[in-house]
Parts: C-alpha cells; sequence; structure tokens
C-alpha cells in the first residue's frame, strides 16, 4: 500500500510559533511573522513538489486568504504539485464553481483537488450573507454536489431544490480528469453527504481508536450507497532525529503561550458549532482546567499524539511529536486502520517540511508506504540514509 501526502500552504502568515486561526475565529485573528506573500508560499510548494508530495492544501475562511485566487498563481510556480482548494457550498453557486473548477483544470490539468467545507460557524458565514443553520447548510452541500457532479458529467442541469434553483446550467468545457472531492464533518448530518459524495472522507487528528469508529461510520453510510471512499486525516508534524529533540520544540511551542492567549482563542472556538471542533477541544479540556498544558507530554492524548496546537488554533489541532522512526510508526498505525492520505503541516511551514521529507519520508519508503513519484527529492530510495543514521 502506497499513501498520498499534502501539505498545508498558510495563507494567513507563518510563524515558529502556533499560529492561531481557524474554525471559530474571527476576520484577522490570524498572522504570523512571515507574510503570506506568493514568494513564501512558491518556496513551500516547490519544496513539497520536490519531496514528491502529491498537493498541498489551501483554507477557506474570513481568516485567511482566498484559496482559488492564492492557488491559480502559485500552479505557475510549480509543475506536478496538485492543489487541495478549500471551496464552500452557497458562497458560490455550483454552475460557478464546477466552472471554476474545469478552468483550472484545463490550465493546470489533474493538479486541483477540492476540499468541500460546508461551514461549522454560524457568525462566520452570516458575515458572507449566508444565514442557513447547519443542518440547513448540510442540505444545501448536498444538492451543490449533485449539481456540480452532473455538470462534470456533461448533463445540462434543471434542479429545483429546498436551497437551489438552476435553469438550463450546462459547462461549455468539462474537467479532465474530473477533480476528487474532499469531504469533512463529524455530525450527524454531514455523514450521509459524505456517504454520497465524498471521494475522501477527511478527520482531524484524533486518536487512532476514534479515528477508526469514524472510517467505521462513513464506511458503513457508503456501503449503503454502493460507494467506497477512501480516508484521509489532518495533523501537524514535529519530528526530528530524536524524540528528545522533538519534544522540546513542542515545549517551546507552548511555553511561547500565554494563560490570556489561551483564554481568548478557547473562548472563541467554543462558539463553534462544529462536532469536530468540539472534539478537539475535549483532547486539551483537563490540561486547560488543571493547568498542566504547559507541560507537553501532559497533552499527550495517545502516543506521540500532542493536542498542543488545539490550545489556540481552531480547526486541526493535533500534531506527530517525536523522532522520525517514531511518527512514522504512527502514520503506519493511521494506514493500519484504513488511512489512505495525510495533510500535514508544521511551524513554520517551511522548515517542518523539510524536517519531516528528509527524515519521516525516508522511513516510509523502507516500510513501502511512500513512492517518490517526483524523480529526486530526499524521500527518494537514492536519498535513504543508513539504518540508525536518523
Amino acid at each position: 500500500m502506497t499513501l498520498a501526502f499534502h501539505w498545508f500552504l498558510p495563507t494567513y502568515g507563518d510563524s515558529r510559533f502556533i499560529v492561531g486561526g481557524g474554525h471559530g475565529q474571527l476576520a484577522g485573528a490570524a498572522s504570523g511573522d512571515r507574510r503570506a506573500s506568493i514568494g513564501y508560499l512558491s518556496s513551500i510548494v516547490r519544496a513539497a513538489e520536490e519531496f514528491g508530495f502529491t498537493g498541498a492544501l489551501t483554507p477557506t475562511g474570513a481568516w485567511c486568504e482566498d484559496a482559488w485566487l492564492t492557488t491559480a498563481m502559485l500552479a505557475r510556480e510549480s509543475e506536478r504539485l496538485a492543489f487541495l482548494v478549500a471551496i464552500r457550498p452557497g458562497l458560490l453557486s455550483p454552475t460557478l464553481a464546477a466552472q471554476m473548477a474545469a478552468t483550472f483544470s484545463a490550465h493546470a490539468p489533474g493538479r486541483l483537488l477540492l476540499n468541500v467545507v460546508t461551514g461549522g460557524e454560524a457568525h462566520e458565514q452570516r458575515a458572507y450573507g449566508d444565514h442557513l443553520s447547519k443542518d440547513e447548510r448540510y442540505a444545501r452541500c448536498d444538492e451543490f454536489l449533485s449539481v456540480v457532479r452532473r455538470l462534470w458529467d456533461g448533463e445540462t442541469v434543471t434542479h429545483r431544490g429546498a436551497h437551489l434553483d438552476i435553469d438550463a446550467a450546462r459547462l461549455p468545457t468539462l474537467p479532465g480528469p474530473v477533480p476528487p472531492l474532499y469531504f469533512g464533518g463529524s455530525s450527524a448530518a454531514a455523514g450521509p453527504v459524505a456517504a454520497e459524495h465524498a471521494d475522501v472522507y477527511l478527520t482531524w487528528g484524533e486518536p487512532p481508536e476514534a479515528v477508526a469508529k469514524k472510517i467505521e461510520w462513513i464506511r458503513g453510510l457508503a456501503a449503503a450507497r454502493g460507494r467506497k471512499p477512501r480516508f484521509g486525516i489532518r495533523l501537524h508534524v514535529i519530528a526530528r532525529d530524536t524524540a528528545e529533540e522533538a519534544w522540546r520544540q513542542a515545549g517551546r511551542l507552548v511555553e511561547a503561550l500565554g494563560e490570556d492567549t489561551v483564554a481568548e482563542a478557547q473562548a472563541s472556538l467554543a462558539r463553534s458549532e462544529s462536532t469536530g471542533q468540539s472534539r478537539m477541544r475535549e483532547l486539551h479540556e483537563r490540561s486547560r482546567a488543571d493547568g498542566s498544558w504547559r507541560d507537553p507530554h501532559a497533552l499527550e492524548v495517545a502516543p506521540n499524539l500532542w493536542a498542543g496546537v488545539g490550545l489556540v488554533r481552531g480547526g486541526a489541532g493535533t500534531a506527530l511529536v517525536g523522532s522520525h522512526a517514531e511518527v512514522a510508526e504512527r502514520i503506519a498505525e493511521y494506514a493500519e486502520i484504513g488511512i489512505d492520505e495525510f495533510v500535514l503541516s508544521g511551524y513554520p511551514h517551511l522548515e517542518e517540511l523539510y524536517w519531516f521529507g528528509e527524515g519521516v519520508l525516508p522511513q516510509l519508503t523502507r516500510r513501502g508506504l511512500f513512492h517518490d513519484v517526483s524523480g529526486g527529492g530526499a524521500g527518494h530510495t537514492a536519498f535513504l540514509p543508513k539504518e540508525g543514521a536518523r
């Protein structure tokens, strides 16, 4: 089995420390010491491409730059890397979304993946003029994706639904290939939509037992519809030559956080309607209550799975922390329970990408879990260090 790896593009800025933002956060809440310029993001893109990553995720929301415009520019700065572009059904019409995807695919064939974000924050949705409830947003998403799929199939689409009303829509150009749909959601309303439409179901980095239950849930719903989606996980990573070095780095990240900063971030994140966000907060709830969160090991919620990022960042709040061999072992463990794709990041994103690419990918190559299709890079077998070298 060969796994797919994606990196993350910090389109709100980067830093050597944890940058807040994400689910439940206000516009402008995320910022870093490094500006998210096309030049800087291009350096991350080219490094990910050189290491043989499949794609790079760009987020969506009031707290970051627009994903479509950013990735369209970055596609010209790279050759092979695909872009996992986050889109929000309801903030644009399905016809326009299908057309934009077809246009992107025409100019960068095979390099578009779509991450469907239904929207778990009512206050943020209202800022964009969307006043539907959470369950209504999932119902609209179902309609939206049905229309998009039909348009990509070359149909002329007339649709009369509870949320969408479309007359005789048709695309001038069809995408080739059709972009796969990535979809995440932990609520009861999310499951049927994911089962019906997702090519890859995404989860945030919960302990393996919890992830296995999610996979079983979606797999069962999809099987009833005659579908077999793949599964992916979104994690941060801190990989070093030794476990001690990795945990020291995790310690530096939490040492930089003040009590007020954590309290303010958590108050903001508590407003989130996202079930997944609630589950992220629960992972460090006890450590926040007793003040033990400043000890990085107190936030180790499963072997090498650290919940410290979620103290101030919405969305993905956990990181794999350890030696290169330990991180590779945890990835293999997630793969064993059914995870096919890994969407990773770290602070800062450029440097942490090199730690992972030079240290962990060779370990995964030895295990037969990674094949570098780039034709070079530290993940390639020609660059494998000798046993014990890392």
